[in-house]
C-alpha cells in the first residue's frame, strides 16, 4: 500500500512508532495474557503505566510538582463547562479572550454559569488577521481568570506570547497545541487539551492545574468534572479511558525518543514556514493571517479560484493526501500538520500544490 498522509484536524494521525507498537501489544500487553484495555484501572500493572506517562509528561513539559496533572473525561468541550464550575464562583465574573471559533464557543458555554466578559481581539490590518497585543486586552479586574485559546484550529490563529494578568489565573485550551512548543507551565492557572490532536485518541482529555486552584468547585459540579475529586482519586474516581491512557503513554515516550519538546518544535516550525513559504509567493493559494499570528498546527489557505477546489480535494485524494478539505465555516483548505506529521508529509503536499497549479496554468 503506498504511504498515506493524514492531515485531519482531528481525530489526527498517531505517530507510526506508536501504531506499530500498539499492534504488537493489542492481544497480549506485557504478556498479561490480555490486552491493555481488558485490564482493571486499579491493577498494580495498569496504575504502573499511569503513573509512567504523567511523570513523562511532566518531563516533557517541565511540569512544576504543585501542579496536579488529571486524565479525564469530556473532551474539550467538556472543559468549557468544567472551567467556570471548578472556578467561577456564583455571581462571580470571569473573562474570556475570543480569537476564534474555539474560543468563541468556550465563552457561550461558559455564560451558563455567571457573568462573562467577552473579549475579540483580532482584527484586520491591510487584509490580514492579526491579534492584539495583550496589554489592550481590557481585563476585569475583579476577574476569576481569563480564557483563552492559543491555537484556534479552525481559523488558523496562533498566539504564542503568553499574557501575564498578575494574580488572575490564566486558563488554556491546549487542545491543538500541546506539546508542539515549549512553554512555561508556570504561568498557567489552569491548562486543558483534548488528546485527539497531539497527544492520542480522542476520548481522553489532559487538565493541568495549580493546587491552589483545587477545591473551589461549585456545589453543583458534577463529580467527575470536580478537579479536586479527579486529583484526589488519582484521576479514577470513576474507570477512566484506559486505552486512550495507554497510548498516550505511549505518544510520551516517542516524543522523548525523538528529542523531546525542542525537538519537535524545530521540526513543526520548518514543515510551518514550507507551507507557509509556498502560498505566500504563489498567486494561486492564498493565506489571511499575519505572519506572527500564523498557526504552526493548522495551515488554512484557499485557491484563489474556488472553483477548483473539489478538483483539488480529489487529485490531493489520489495521491494519498488525506482530509484537505477547509473546515465548513471557513471554507478552503486546512492541512493539520501536528507532531505526528513528518516533514515527508509536508514536503509531498507543497510539490502536490505545485504540480496542481503548473497543471491548471
Amino acid at each position: 500500500m503506498s504511504v498515506v498522509y493524514n492531515f485531519c484536524a482531528g481525530p489526527a494521525m498517531l505517530p507510526t512508532q506508536v501504531m506499530k507498537k500498539a499492534q504488537q501489544e493489542f492481544i497480549n500487553w506485557q504478556d498479561t495474557g490480555c490486552s491493555v484495555m481488558e485490564l482493571s484501572h486499579r491493577s498494580k500493572d495498569f496504575m504502573a503505566l499511569a503513573d509512567e506517562a504523567e511523570n513523562n509528561l511532566r518531563e516533557l513539559m517541565a511540569i512544576p510538582q504543585n501542579y496536579k496533572v488529571l486524565f479525564c473525561h469530556g473532551g474539550g468541550r467538556g472543559q468549557f463547562s468544567a472551567v467556570p464550575l471548578n472556578l467561577l464562583p456564583v455571581g462571580g465574573k470571569a473573562d474570556y479572550v475570543v480569537s476564534g471559533s474555539w474560543s468563541k464557543a468556550a465563552a457561550k458555554e461558559a455564560e451558563n454559569f455567571g457573568e462573562i466578559n467577552v473579549l475579540n481581539v483580532v482584527e484586520e490590518i491591510d487584509g490580514k488577521k492579526v491579534v492584539k497585543p495583550s496589554a489592550q486586552w481590557d481585563i476585569s479586574k475583579d476577574s476569576a481568570y481569563v480564557h483563552y485559546c492559543p491555537n484556534e484550529t479552525v481559523d488558523g490563529i496562533e498566539v504564542f506570547d503568553i499574557p501575564d494578568f498578575g494574580d488572575i489565573p490564566l486558563v488554556a485550551d491546549m487542545s491543538s497545541t500541546i506539546l508542539s512548543h515549549q512553554i512555561d507551565v508556570s504561568k498557567f492557572g489552569v491548562i486543558y487539551a483534548g488528546a485527539q490532536k497531539n497527544i492520542g485518541p480522542s476520548g481522553l482529555t489532559i487538565v493541568i492545574v495549580r493546587e491552589d486552584l483545587l477545591g473551589k468547585a461549585r456545589q453543583e459540579t458534577p463529580c467527575i468534572m470536580n478537579y479536586k475529586t479527579s486529583a484526589d482519586n488519582d484521576s479514577m474516581y470513576n474507570t477512566p479511558p484506559t486505552y486512550a491512557w495507554y497510548l498516550a503513554g505511549l505518544v510520551f515516550e516517542w516524543l522523548k525518543s525523538v528529542g523531546g519538546v525542542s525537538a519537535i518544535e524545530s521540526i513543526n516550525q520548518r514543515k510551518a514556514q514550507l507551507i507557509y513559504d509556498y502560498v505566500d509567493q504563489s498567486s494561486f493559494y492564498k493565506n489571511s493571517i499575519a505572519n506572527e499570528f500564523r498557526s504552526r498546527m493548522n495551515v488554512p489557505f484557499w485557491l484563489e479560484d474556488e472553483s477548483l477546489n473539489d478538483e483539488f480535494l480529489r487529485q490531493a485524494e489520489s495521491q494519498g493526501l488525506l482530509a484537505l478539505k477547509g473546515h465548513r465555516i471557513v471554507g478552503g483548505m486546512r492541512a493539520s500538520i501536528y507532531n505526528a506529521m513528518p516533514l515527508a508529509g509536508v514536503e509531498k503536499l507543497v510539490a502536490f500544490m505545485k504540480d496542481f497549479e503548473q497543471g491548471i496554468k
